[in-house]
This record gives structure tokens, C-alpha cells and sequence, in this order.
């Protein structure tokens, strides 16, 4: 009962904030169709994916802290589709952004296994030096290529205006079908995963092969999260937030508690994406607003986790 009421809390909160969304963003039926519709669907896409990808980050790694951003995901998939951007490559971000984002996966697990053990501390370690090494690549990008300042710019402080080409846009709705398709692959391994919170032997005394269901969901993910910053750039703590407050109100996890971490988080970032836009004279980058959430939050998540 507390379940279905929660499932319909959220979905009405949900549709309401849709509906208020394009209330006061229409302006014209040409503005919405082109403009206010694709972002809607952007802010969508980006929330969903980046929740999703942080609960079951914090699940297979049992670290309340792990998340794209954190673990410099986001930094290698973004040094991926600024040299995209740079080469002209426009249509190919969502692909370079998937191979920076596997690069960057690759390395911080390689780093995280030196010395032939393995704990979370040191994963969060990596992940922050392998996060400031793209950090600085990308500086170095933006040396060199100063007439680009103002794209890179966008992708490092996270944006969502994103304007479509009819091309981009086509490939769009091929990449925003192939998102959902694997967050609901995720779905269906959300099980798995929680087993595999009770530890590696459990599970494989279950019949889980751990390593290669790690694998699967570092390929995944990094897929994810190269899609959604090729498209809007980083949005920080949006995975780590979400995914902690739908615990919060459902006691503990569950299989369904990643799909209404990812709802929950496409519903967040709508609401950031609207106070960005009307805060101010001038837009403000969404990645910011998250920031600001976000930071507070991570604080209380390590006073609590001690």
C-alpha cells in the first residue's frame, strides 16, 4: 500500500510539473515545437540516465557516494565530446563522449585494483585524480582552441539549451530510444544488484557471476553517461542526490527503486532547468543550480555515512 501510494504520489508530482513547465514556457506553437519540446525531452533524457546510473553505482560499489560526477566520469566524457566539437564532429559527440566516458571507467577501476586490493576509498580517490587529469586536458583544449571557448564552456558548466539541427535532431530520438532501452536493461539487473550487495561470495554462491556483471554495468553506464553529457554537458549530483532521497522515503532498496530514482531525477532536473531559465535576467546553466543542491547534500551523505 505505502508502495502504490508513493508510485502515485510521484507520477502525479511528476505530470504536474510537466504541465506547469510548458504552461509558462509557451509562448508560440513554432517556439514549443522546436525549442521548448526538445529541451523538455533533453531535461528528461539527462535527469533519468544520470539517476539511474547513480543508484546502481552506489549499489554495485555499496558507496553512498558514487556517482558519474564524483568518480570523474563525467570529466573524460566530456574531454570526449569537446574534441569532438572541436573537429566538427558535431553529430559524433554522442560517441566520443561514450569513449571518453569508458576511458576514464577503465582507468579509475585500474587505479582502484593497484596493490592487488580493492576498497571504496580508494575508488573515490581514483576517480578524483583521473577527473582533475581530463580536467586539465580539457584546459589545455581550451588554450589552444580559443574560438571555442564559448561550446566548451557550455559542456563544462552543463547546459540545456541545446539547439537542434534537423539532422541532430533525427539522431536524437534514435539516441533518446536507445537510452531507454538500456535503463530498462539496468531495470532488469536491479536485482542482481542488490544481491550483490551482500557481498561478492553471496551472490556468486547464487549463481551471479560478479565480474561479469560489473562489466556489464561499467559498459552501460559509460554509455549513459557519454550520451547525456555529449548532449548537455556536466551535470553534477544529480546521481548522487535522487537516488538517496527515494531511499529515504521507501526505507530500503528494492527493484522498483530504480526506476523511481530515474523519474525522480528527470522530474528534479526539469525543476532546475525552469529555475535556471527564471532566476535571473539571463539563463544560467543548469549544472550550476544542481551544484548548489548538490554540494550541501554530499556533505550531510559523508557526516551521515561516518
Amino acid at each position: 500500500m505505502k508502495n502504490n501510494i508513493i508510485k502515485l504520489a510521484l507520477t502525479t508530482f511528476f505530470i504536474l510539473t510537466i504541465i506547469l513547465y510548458l504552461y509558462f514556457q509557451l509562448s508560440s506553437f513554432h517556439i514549443l515545437l522546436q525549442i521548448r519540446i526538445p529541451r523538455l525531452m533533453l531535461a528528461f533524457l539527462v535527469g533519468f540516465v544520470l539517476s539511474g546510473v547513480g543508484y546502481s553505482f552506489q549499489i554495485m560499489l555499496n558507496n553512498p557516494l558514487a556517482e558519474p560526477y564524483i568518480l570523474g566520469i563525467s570529466s573524460g566524457a566530456a574531454f570526449g565530446s569537446i574534441l569532438a566539437n572541436i573537429l566538427g564532429l558535431y553529430v559524433f559527440m554522442p560517441i566520443f563522449g561514450f569513449g571518453g566516458a569508458l576511458l576514464t571507467l577503465t582507468l579509475v577501476w585500474s587505479l582502484a585494483h593497484l596493490g592487488g586490493f580493492f576498497n571504496n576509498t580508494k575508488l573515490l580517490l581514483s576517480g578524483i585524480i583521473v577527473g582533475m587529469f581530463f580536467s586539465a586536458a580539457i584546459s589545455l583544449l581550451m588554450y589552444f582552441n580559443k574560438n571555442d571557448l564559448g561550446n566548451i564552456i557550455n559542456i563544462l558548466m552543463g547546459n540545456l539549451g541545446h539547439i537542434f539541427s534537423h539532422r541532430e535532431w533525427n539522431y536524437f530520438l534514435v539516441v533518446f530510444a536507445v537510452s531507454l532501452a538500456l535503463m530498462l536493461y539496468l531495470f532488469m539487473l536491479s536485482r542482481k544488484l542488490i544481491i550483490l550487495t551482500t557481498g561478492d561470495l553471496i551472490a556468486s554462491s547464487l549463481g551471479i557471476d560478479v565480474k561479469k556483471l560489473r562489466k556489464k554495468i561499467f559498459v552501460i553506464s559509460s554509455l549513459l553517461t557519454g550520451i547525456t553529457v555529449a548532449y548537455s554537458g556536466i551535470i553534477g549530483f544529480i546521481g548522487l542526490i535522487v537516488p538517496h532521497i527515494v531511499r529515504m522515503i521507501s526505507g530500503h532498496n528494492k527493484q522498483t527503486t530504480i526506476i523511481y530514482s530515474a523519474f525522480l531525477g528527470a522530474l528534479l532536473l526539469i525543476l532546475c532547468d525552469f529555475i535556471a531559465q527564471h532566476i535571473a535576467v539571463i539563463e544560467i546553466p543548469v549544472g550550476i543550480i544542481t551544484a548548489f543542491l548538490g554540494c550541501p547534500f554530499f556533505i550531510f551523505i559523508m557526516v551521515k555515512s561516518r
